[in-house]
């Protein structure tokens, strides 16, 4: 059934509400959408600072021989739970409060290097992997960020040495991707000093066994019959918490314990607020780039794995009088393994020097990294099953295992889908802005003939230049050329679907899902190029290493580079309407 207008105007208010509220900067990504290329903000290649380097390289070893020799993943798997020795062993490391300040118990480390450990956790055990992430990215980091000094104080040395878990719970029946949806309501009391909450939460990972946790529910707006979702800090021994089922049996990361919840009339303090009232659904989107971040690098370690056990067993198993290796199509997957394992490093390294930075704006690019990492890994565990073949199905090989735990990543921190009209609709914003504004100063040419003017000359200069993409490296000229070309034609491709589609945009999902995979690709691209240049500029230590990495990085490039043209040239010559037909016929409407 077709939305009513009602309904279309409520979902762009809350759209409007969640996604672009306060001023609107001008990031990275959001510049791609301009057919802009910001080289400051990826040149060059971001690195572990000096300081850190020695630490981070121990406490990266520490964790891969813990991994190795405590971490048993097929047991986790079968027994669907993960140890208390392998959370205790993470708590000693120091892993479950990394990036925590010192004066709390935690290491301080950096998003990059604490993206180092994750990479190696997220190959050995994903499931571990995922516990992590919903403990410490999204868990301990929404009390990092917007919790009170006394909401800090009181909390987080606890969590930070592991010895209480924590959880983040915002998905419930009726709202997963769709989470300004959120039905818990939370009420306050007449004296204001406590909210009574009531609603239900699903798939929450560490729910059962969190005692923190950060609850998304609804408050009354004062003076109106609106709600606005809020973050409550709760612990279950609050009356009125229940776990209705501590661990729901799944597909696959089957030793996290997801929960299903209930809140019954429970009692919060209002200091238990987390932010400001009204504002919980910016703490979730902004924990959530913490967390696709490490996502990322999980992924990045798993494909690192696939690609070590794929090159080893294409080059020992002979089939027809020879190794799989010497096979082209074997050596296409072993290819596209090495390109994107490359290439995903780059752009976990980017995402997380942006946090680092301090940067203003990079929602974008960690949904760009989750969506296309994510996409990326899945394949890379498919091929590497088919160059397995049989013996992979089979439950004393890891790669069955490794499927089922990777599907979720496409699933988890926002469905990939969602995702793609989420980075298709907040990269066109600004430029639908910008077209708006030149649409209203063609009512008033003479009042407004400067904004004319520079809009005019803009469009101009776009059209008879490419974006400067500088590079150090003569030998990646090339490179750099070709990505600026690209750059300018997706930025000329924006404008040119706002312009034919205007305010229908909002419906054509066939048309976003094409912008937003061409912009992963170039932002992607983009952090490769990066590495790319650092790498023949510095060097890494290891020529047979840098060649092999360069080459990986170069064919990644054209791969990228073909899938972008692609896309956009399917804006103008597609299936679409045949697609809708087909679909609408075998769903009888």
């Amino acid at each position: 059934m077709a939305l009513t207008a009602q309904q279309i105007a409520e979902q762009r208010q809350q759209a409007e509400e969640l996604l672009f509220s306060g001023p609107q900067t001008l990031g990275f990504a959001k510049g791609l959408f301009f057919g802009h290329f910001n080289a400051a903000l990826v040149f060059p290649y971001p690195e572990i600072k000096q300081e850190e380097r020695d630490t981070v390289a121990k406490e990266v070893a520490e964790v891969r021989r813990f991994a190795e020799e405590s971490i048993d993943a097929a047991a986790i798997d079968r027994n669907a739970e993960i140890p208390q020795s392998v959370i205790d062993g993470l708590a000693r490391l120091g892993v479950l409060g990394m990036t925590a300040p010192p004066e709390f118990g935690g290491k301080g480390f950096s998003q990059l290097g604490y993206c180092r450990i994750m990479e190696v956790i997220g190959g050995h055990c994903p499931a571990t992997a995922i516990f992590v992430n919903a403990h410490h990215s999204i868990g301990i980091r929404s009390l990092l960020l917007f919790g009170t000094d006394e909401q800090k104080r009181r909390w987080l040395p606890s969590l930070v040495r592991g010895q209480d878990l924590a959880a983040f719970a915002l998905t419930e029946p009726q709202a997963g991707s769709d989470a300004a949806n959120v039905q818990t309501t939370a009420t306050p009391s007449p004296d204001g000093r406590t909210y009574i909450l009531n609603g239900e939460k699903r798939y929450i990972t560490n729910g059962a066994i969190a005692k923190v946790l950060t609850v998304m529910a609804r408050t009354p707006v004062a003076g109106s019959n609106d709600t606005k979702v809020t973050a409550f800090l709760v612990t279950p021994d609050m009356p009125g918490f229940e776990v209705v089922e501590a661990r729901m049996p799944k597909c696959g990361i089957r030793g996290t314990a997801t929960a299903r919840l209930a809140f019954r009339n429970m009692p919060v303090p209002a200091e238990n607020v987390l932010g400001q009232v009204g504002k919980g659904l910016r703490v979730a989107l902004t924990v959530l780039d913490f967390g696709r971040t490490t996502f990322g690098a999980s992924c990045t370690g798993a494909s690192k794995v696939c690609l070590k056990a794929a090159i080893a067993h294409a080059k020992k198993r002979v089939q027809f009088k020879q190794t799989l290796s010497e096979f082209e199509l074997v050596k296409k997957k072993i290819a596209y393994m090495a390109a994107h394992a490359f290439a995903m490093e780059a752009t976990v390294s980017q995402c997380a020097s942006f946090i680092d930075r301090g940067a203003e704006d990079y929602m974008l690019e960690t949904a760009m990294l989750k969506v296309w990492s994510t996409e990326a890994l899945w394949q890379i565990v498919n091929d590497t099953i088919q160059i397995y073949g049989g013996q992979a199905y089979f439950t004393n090989e890891p790669y069955e295992r490794m499927m089922r735990d990777a599907r979720i990543n496409q699933i988890g921190e926002g469905a990939n889908d969602v995702l793609r009209a989420f980075i298709a609709m907040v990269g066109m914003k600004s430029v639908g802005d910008q077209l708006l504004n030149v649409k209203n100063a063609l009512a008033h040419p003479v009042r407004d003939f400067g904004a004319l003017f520079s809009f005019g000359r803009k469009q101009l200069e776009s059209r008879l230049s490419t974006p400067e993409v500088p590079v150090q490296s003569v030998s990646l000229r090339s490179e750099a050329h070709d990505l600026g070309k690209r750059v300018a034609e997706f930025g000329r491709a924006v404008q040119g679907v706002l312009i034919r589609y205007k305010e229908a945009i909002l419906e054509r999902q066939y048309v976003q899902e094409r912008i937003s995979e061409a912009a992963c690709e170039l932002y992607a691209s983009s952090c490769t190029l990066s590495r790319l240049d650092q790498l023949l500029t510095m060097g890494n230590g290891s020529p047979a290493e840098l060649n092999r990495e360069v080459i990986a990085g170069r064919y990644f490039m054209k791969l990228a580079d073909r899938r972008i043209r692609q896309n956009l040239a399917a804006l103008t010559e597609n299936d679409d309407e045949m697609t809708t037909t087909t679909a609408n016929t075998f769903l009888g409407s």
